[in-house]
């Protein structure tokens, strides 16, 4: 059977007892291991003021661990296109694209990632950045990173004084406006299904590839679609190993932000009947099993929304255990 590449996105995530150059040493180490293993690209996200994830920075963290790496595509999972200009983004990774050639992806998106008030203090009082103003300037980017359809977008602003090559620009979303808006572009598209498994992940994809418009770098549609992934020994032992992710899914929800805790505390942890009830509609990770078991999820995945790609996420309390993880999808996927 041929499958699909699988990828991997990555939080760098702060686990309780440690601190963030722990979690970023584990990304480190997280992406090597995907390097060796096989998988195509490694993304990092970008969300601010979380005592959970230390990834605010894409652009610093993706030439961390570009530089660190072999083979493995690397990127944004996304920019959070509203907190910034687009002229330092275009710059930010057409410098990582000089140190990287062909390996830099910048995946774009439009949610702030975080709350209003941090969104607030990054983006200040600049009346340039705003959600409305997102697809003005994010066809700013594309013209700063060579697209000739948005030249006239950057004037006479160059992002790189002799560029040889581009970074490949990606648009992510979990919503149809930003799956029409890639297929108005000609861009790839990655849908977030690893937190929006309740939303129209069908009806997005049939409007993004019927209403796609070929572009110079992709004549045909491409679809990514992420999952939230856990395998281990037994199917036991992952829904274990998930816990913390279910625990870290009800904090998001109800504003008890803190670090990942452990397996055991997961397990331990005294809920309310109101906290049970929430945690049975959130999936934290949506496929928890052997190998075997997450490959069949995947699979059906794959067959419902006829993905060109996957992208694995997964919140768990040790970066050896993400590790474990893939080695054991990667074995069985490709096996």
């Amino acid at each position: 059977m041929t499958r699909v590449p699988l990828s991997v996105l990555d939080l760098a995530t702060v686990r309780e007892g440690h601190g963030s150059a722990d979690a970023l040493r584990g990304t480190i180490e997280t992406a090597k291991a995907a390097d060796e293993l096989g998988y195509a690209r490694f993304w990092v996200a970008e969300h601010h003021n979380m005592p959970a994830v230390a990834s605010t920075a894409p652009p610093v963290l993706i030439g961390a661990v570009a530089a660190q790496t072999r083979r493995i595509r690397v990127g944004s999972g996304g920019v959070m296109l509203p907190n910034h200009m687009p002229f330092p983004v275009a710059e930010q990774f057409a410098l990582l694209e000089a140190l990287y050639p062909g390996r830099i992806d910048l995946g774009i998106g439009r949610a702030p990632g975080t709350d209003q008030a941090t969104a607030a203090a990054l983006r200040g009082v600049s009346p340039y950045l705003t959600v409305e103003r997102f697809p003005e300037h994010l066809q700013t980017v594309l013209g700063l990173l060579g697209d000739e359809r948005a030249a006239g977008k950057a004037g006479r602003l160059h992002a790189t004084p002799a560029p040889e090559t581009y970074p490949e620009v990606w648009l992510l979303g979990s919503s149809t406006y930003g799956a029409q808006m890639a297929a108005a572009l000609g861009l790839p598209f990655c849908y977030a299904y690893h937190f929006a498994v309740s939303s129209d992940v069908d009806g997005a994809l049939q409007l993004y590839r019927s209403g796609f418009q070929p572009s110079p770098r992709f004549p045909e549609p491409y679809v990514m679609v992420s999952a939230s992934v856990i395998a281990a020994e037994t199917t036991e032992e992952a829904q274990y190993l998930a816990g913390p992710s279910r625990i870290m899914a009800l904090s998001l929800r109800t504003g008890r932000l803190g670090p990942i805790v452990s397996p055991a505390d997961a397990a331990d942890r005294e809920l309310s009947d109101l906290d049970r009830q929430m945690l049975d509609s959130l999936p934290g990770t949506q496929y928890a099993g052997t190998a075997d078991e997450v490959v069949a999820g995947l699979d059906a995945l794959v067959t419902r929304t006829g993905a060109d790609e996957l992208i694995l996420a997964g919140t768990v309390y040790d970066p050896a255990t993400r590790r474990d993880s893939l080695a054991r999808i990667a074995k069985a996927w490709w096996r």
